[in-house]
């Protein structure tokens, strides 16, 4: 069976979620082969081999910490020089795009982005993706090369399927651009307690409807009964309610969870772009016209400030 390549995603050893969604639709087309890239990547061994990786690629230098992503371009590459894969997956996040896209130029590939499903196919890896406010379906294959699918996170479950994980060094050679944008400075983000936006499993957010930044305690208040992490239109962050960290949109973050729910928030496309992945849409609106409601699964027709407080009260009460 051909090898599959997937691009670990971790932070000091401890692998993102992505990256085990990755390894679950990895296997339904081959073998997976983890590269895992910088400080902490042999930490990453034991949550791949746990989650399917047959094998582990591992290469730890400072450049991947020193500089912006051109040594980690420079290390998939040499993965798949070593490896001939029959496809490499990389998570769809900001640094994960722009790794994927300047690989695929490099050796000469075809790319498919924000794909929400793989299967494999009888000339190679066959990606789904949802397009048009996710009024349609498209299925893409790449024709020239080795396919670089870009995987949005939520798209597939985690699963374990213990694998050997078998550990190899991986050898690089930086090229001389590897060092030509050096970080300078870094700043942790703030924790919020909540999951990361773009990888939660619940998302809640809240649009111009909402009349306020005081008036997000009630997302917040809703998404933390759920455990869920917090989003905001376009309009609620132009407004300055929220930060624009959390904006879901064309303009902000594309979002695929389990359950997404969006409350005063009309459903302009731009805002739909972000979010109609989702698997399963809540909307609460008090205009029964608004555009949001013509792609939900469940609609509230009330006010925000009558339905969110009773629905997180309802929440807290059943897991009391």
């Amino acid at each position: 069976m051909a090898e599959v390549l997937v691009y670990v995603d971790h932070v000091d050893g401890a692998v993102r979620k992505p990256t085990l969604e990755l390894l679950t639709l990895a296997r339904r087309i081959g073998e997976p082969v983890a590269v895992a890239l910088g400080n902490g990547a042999a930490d990453t061994v034991a949550a791949l081999a746990e989650h399917g990786a047959v094998k582990v690629l591992t290469h730890e230098a400072a450049e991947y910490a020193d500089y912006l992503v051109v040594p980690k371009v420079d290390a998939l590459q040499a993965a798949v020089e070593a490896v001939s894969p029959a496809a490499v997956l990389v998570p769809s996040s900001a640094e994960g795009k722009e790794i994927a896209a300047r690989l695929a130029l490099r050796i000469g590939s075809g790319i498919i982005t924000d794909a929400v499903d793989l299967e494999a196919g009888d000339e190679g890896p066959v990606a789904t993706q949802s397009v048009f406010a996710a009024s349609y379906s498209t299925k893409s294959r790449v024709t020239k090369g080795t396919p670089v699918i870009m995987v949005k996170p939520n798209s597939a479950a985690v699963e374990a399927a213990p694998a050997a994980g078998a550990v190899e060094a991986l050898s690089v050679t930086f090229s001389d651009k590897a060092t030509g944008t050096k970080i300078t400075s870094r700043t942790a983000r703030e924790s919020t307690g909540r999951p990361e936006l773009t990888e939660a499993a619940i998302v809640v957010s809240g649009g111009r409807g909402v009349g306020g930044a005081d008036n997000f305690a009630l997302i917040e208040a809703l998404a933390d009964s759920l455990g869920a992490a917090v989003g905001a239109s376009r309009a609620a962050v132009d407004a300055g309610w929220y930060p624009h960290t959390n904006q879901v949109g064309q303009t902000g973050k594309s979002v695929s969870p389990q359950l997404y729910i969006a409350s005063g928030i009309s459903g302009a496309i731009q805002h739909r772009a972000g979010m109609q992945t989702s698997k399963t849409i809540v909307a609460v609106n008090k205009d029964a016209e608004a555009p949001i409601f013509e792609l939900v699964d469940y609609g509230v027709v009330g006010d925000l400030f009558d339905v969110v407080p009773q629905l997180t009260e309802e929440i807290k009460a059943r897991k009391g």
